[in-house]
């Protein structure tokens, strides 16, 4: 094992670079605990007090941190203060890209949403209305927020991100008007533009805000529109060479009688568990919507870091209105089809306009009961497949289950992938239900571009806070 390298050649760090590592240390304090006064400081950081001090004015003046109270209802003078990050010394972007739509978040530099935007797409028009469209919506989302310019953009998209250059994957399928924004963005703005992989994005989110923020090592599986996976090690995210790392959708699994392909992922793990699949599994157990939503035809693509999506005809992938109750024909199991009905009914007239298909047919199972049961362990069993593939490589320890379906069957299904799972692989796996909901990518999109923002100007030696080109 070779020494460090400022060991081997006994250097130590200079003064800026100290002053440097200790201001961003107070400011990542700042950051996770909220207000602390220069005492808080010192205690917390180890620091000398006549440290804490000056870092604290060099701080304030660099514009990144201010008084924002007092400690104590009776506390007076400077040892009370309370110190804070400005948060509007930074405005962030956080986008997420459909094939039909765009929804956009101003966030301040604590990741603190303060407007939201979302605009419907016409995919089928041309790129450049898609893209006018959709800056528009970018600049509506900071006028609400009050903010005068972007400090950093963050833009979740399906496809492939090539980890050497950033951009996305010139695939045919990838949604041209998705590059042409990206592109756009950065001509107009002038800042930093960051472009990820939206499965990567809703890791982020989730093992920030959600289910893995005990985890460094984990893998998100998305089920949704689409199927796929992000790999987080030792804290980090996995893009793999080419950024297709969690390209789970081309898994090869039994049960689908074909083979994927290089250019689709029919008789894939996708065609096990993605959103047209799980509409088919409910049709078999008597769940069925497809005749209140007129005539539907998937067509599957391979989308990248994590996701192989459907389109479908004349449906937003936004939302596709379920059917209504009547729509349930045939019961879960033939001898029990009223009992299910009755149970189901309610449900899924609830569910009518609050996702799309396959996400209403998990939420009705789910809250059916036993009604539901053989449904969601038939789904619980293919899911399975995929996990077991996932951990027989990985080993990550825990995995969770994303997407508007991983969400929207919530632990009654992840409970049932971790049955199913014990009987296929020997490594002990805490197979988990998201939490962050759907707005995962988006969420994940700030907390990217808050990350990105933090460090240019958190490490930033003094107060010169120069940003990126």
């Amino acid at each position: 094992m070779h020494p460090p390298r400022a060991a081997a050649t006994g250097r130590t760090a200079s003064p800026a670079t100290a002053r440097q590592i200790n201001d961003r240390l107070a400011l990542q304090l700042l950051q996770s605990e909220g207000p602390l006064t220069a005492g808080q400081l010192k205690t917390l950081t180890g620091l000398s007090r006549p440290t804490v001090a000056d870092l604290v004015e060099r701080l304030q003046e660099a514009g990144l941190i201010a008084v924002v109270g007092e400690s104590g209802a009776q506390r007076r003078g400077p040892n009370a203060r309370l110190y804070g990050i400005v948060a509007d010394r930074a405005h962030l972007v956080g986008l997420d890209l459909r094939t039909h739509s765009i929804t956009v978040a101003v966030a301040d530099l604590l990741g603190r949403v303060r407007a939201e935007h979302t605009v419907p797409i016409n995919p089928d028009g041309a790129a450049d209305t898609a893209v006018a469209t959709a800056l528009a919506a970018v600049d509506k989302a900071l006028a609400a927020a009050g903010a005068p310019a972007p400090h950093t953009i963050a833009v979740g998209a399906p496809g492939l991100v090539d980890p050497a250059t950033g951009r996305l994957d010139s695939t045919d399928w990838i949604t041209s008007w998705h590059v042409g924004l990206v592109s756009a963005l950065r001509a107009r703005t002038g800042v930093p533009v960051l472009l990820e992989n939206e499965v990567n994005l809703a890791a982020i989110a989730e093992q920030r805000d959600g289910a893995a923020r005990d985890r460094d090592t984990f893998v998100l599986l998305w089920l949704g529109h689409g199927t796929g996976a992000a790999v987080v090690l030792d804290g980090a995210l996995r893009r793999g060479a080419s950024g297709g790392t969690g390209e789970i959708g081309f898994l090869p699994v039994p049960g689908t009688g074909a083979l994927p392909s290089a250019s689709g992922c029919d008789g894939g793990f996708h065609s096990l568990a993605g959103s047209a699949a799980i509409c088919a599994l409910g049709a078999e157990h008597g769940l069925s919507f497809g005749d209140a939503v007129g005539p539907r035809r998937a067509n599957k693509l391979p989308s990248g870091g994590g996701a192989a999506t459907e389109a479908v005809d004349g449906a937003s992938d936004e939302a596709v209105t379920p059917a209504p109750a009547e729509a349930v024909t045939r019961a879960l199991a033939p001898d029990s089809a009223e009992a299910v009905t009755r149970a189901l009914t309610p449900v899924l007239a609830e569910a009518r306009t609050e996702g799309p298909p396959a996400e209403s047919l998990v939420r009705a199972a789910v809250a059916a009961g036993d009604a539901g049961a053989a449904f969601l362990d038939a789904l619980a069993a293919r899911i399975a497949l995929g996990v077991a593939a996932v951990c027989a490589v990985l080993d990550p320890g825990c995995v969770v289950l994303g997407g508007e379906i991983g969400c929207g069957g919530g632990t009654e299904l992840a409970d049932r992938v971790t049955t199913h799972l014990a009987r296929l692989s020997p490594l002990r796996t805490d197979v988990r239900a998201g939490s962050v909901g759907g707005r995962a990518v988006l969420r994940g999109a700030v907390l990217a571009a808050r990350d990105a923002a933090q460090n240019e100007l958190f490490g930033a030696a003094g107060p010169a806070t120069s940003r990126r080109p």
